[in-house]
């Protein structure tokens, strides 16, 4: 018997002659980023009147240290502005055609020169300074509700239920701080008795989700509604009846932090503010590192991402889901909270759609405590514009400037986030 062998040798292929497969390259940020910057350079650069000035106003009477308002040329500005945008845009195409990551700072600096482009463009020839302090503080102050919600919306989706309730849960907390801070005369009161209707939100959520197995989504878009209802109808026939003892509720007082609060710019908006932005800024840091550097955090993760595996090792998946929804309602709740801070009586509706931003903060936060932050912050600032430019006027239409806050939502979450991967088991129920 004879043993036939190949003549031909096996071929061994040298991955470096072949060559490699390439990914394909994503062209969306480079268009996102040419488009804006060429935009920039034309409305905000080249139309500006050359003859205009634009004042800014950086400063507060308490700081330590007094900065005068200064002025500078519009169009000249916002054309230097508008050219360094072109330029790390074309830098961050280059990037992209080369397949090398583009650094977080790059279009954190890109998103500052427009927006510094827009405001000298806007106002050009305004006798009144922009006020960047009264802007910055507001953008923090208006997102804290937001921020709220999305950590919310972390604690839930990470363990695998979809909280689209979080406008309930918001809206349930407002009221009840209104309503208890108005019964005590304390607004104390009614930051501890918020996250109580929050997590009565969350734990009707959690049982319908878990025990019923119903569609998640359904579930919160009906609670949604509910407390909707149920707050409108308190409204309109217990608070109206008796306001001053109902619907009056006292205004949680500023505490400003010695020394820091007096840093010119930094101070007013980091360190002058009431209990419930120190509470988030507490939040944001222990919910991070809790989520992803301790055990609690990575059992809830597990559960989120493959619920039979954590229940091989022993972990209660239902119990966690049930524990980590009624905590984000809390939280939520509290953002509820954070809305009437300020002394504002309860009126209909008064989240107005603030549950649904928190829930693209998130998404557009990928799941994290400290992206949520920087993606509510992002809203935040809009809504803040959009009330300074009110008041000091602009050549923005008034109707555009309402826009702004939705506006920047649907741009963020179409042209920033990308393809973001959500927990693997988010809104399945799971059956042993």
């Amino acid at each position: 018997m004879s043993i036939q062998t190949d003549p031909v040798p096996s071929r061994i292929v040298d991955p470096a002659a072949e060559g490699t497969v390439r990914a394909r390259i994503a062209w969306r940020g480079p268009v996102l980023y040419l488009g804006t910057a060429l935009v920039a350079l034309v409305f905000f650069g080249l139309l500006t009147p050359s003859s205009e000035t634009t004042r800014f106003m950086v400063a507060t009477r308490d700081d330590m240290v007094q900065i005068a308002p200064f002025a500078v040329p519009s169009q000249a500005t916002a054309l230097v502005l508008s050219v360094l945008a072109l330029g790390l845009a074309a830098w961050a195409t280059w990037l992209t055609v080369q397949r090398r990551r583009v650094r977080t700072w790059v279009p954190l600096t890109f998103g500052g020169l427009v927006l510094l482009a827009f405001l000298v463009w806007v106002m050009a020839g305004n006798s009144n300074a922009l006020p960047l302090t009264v802007l910055l503080t507001g953008a923090l102050t208006l997102s804290v509700p937001l921020i709220f919600g999305a950590l919310s919306g972390v604690l839930c989706e990470r363990s695998g239920i979809i909280n689209i309730a979080i406008e309930g849960q918001l809206l349930g907390g407002a009221f009840l701080a209104v309503v208890v801070a108005s019964l005590t005369d304390n607004p104390y009161a009614g930051l501890v008795a918020a996250p109580v209707a929050g997590a009565l939100v969350g734990l009707v959520l959690v049982m319908f989700a878990v025990r019923y197995w119903i569609d998640q989504i359904i579930v919160g878009v009906v609670l949604n509604v509910l407390v909707i209802g149920v707050t409108n109808y308190l409204f309109s026939t217990v608070l109206t009846q008796n306001p001053e003892r109902l619907n009056s509720p006292p205004r949680l007082p500023t505490l400003p932090i010695p020394v820091l609060s007096e840093i010119p710019v930094l101070g007013p908006v980091l360190f002058k503010h009431s209990l419930v932005v120190y509470l988030m800024y507490v939040a944001v840091a222990v919910l991070q590192v809790m989520v992803f550097r301790s055990r609690w955090g990575l059992r809830m993760r597990a559960v989120g991402e493959h619920p039979k595996a954590a229940d091989t090792v022993g972990i209660k998946v239902n119990r966690t889901r049930v524990i980590n929804t009624v905590l984000g309602g809390a939280v939520a709740g509290l953002g509820g909270a954070a809305l009437v801070s300020a002394g504002l009586a309860f009126t209909k509706e008064l989240t107005s759609g603030k549950g649904y931003i928190a829930l693209a903060a998130m998404i557009l936060g990928r799941w994290s405590p400290k992206g949520a932050l920087a993606a509510a912050l992002l809203f935040g600032f809009a809504d803040s514009l959009r009330q300074v430019l009110n008041n000091l006027g602009s050549p923005v239409p008034s109707q555009f400037l309402s826009m702004l806050p939705y506006l920047a939502t649907i741009f963020a979450v179409a042209g920033l986030v990308g393809r973001v991967r959500p927990p693997a088991a988010e809104g399945i129920p799971y059956t042993k």
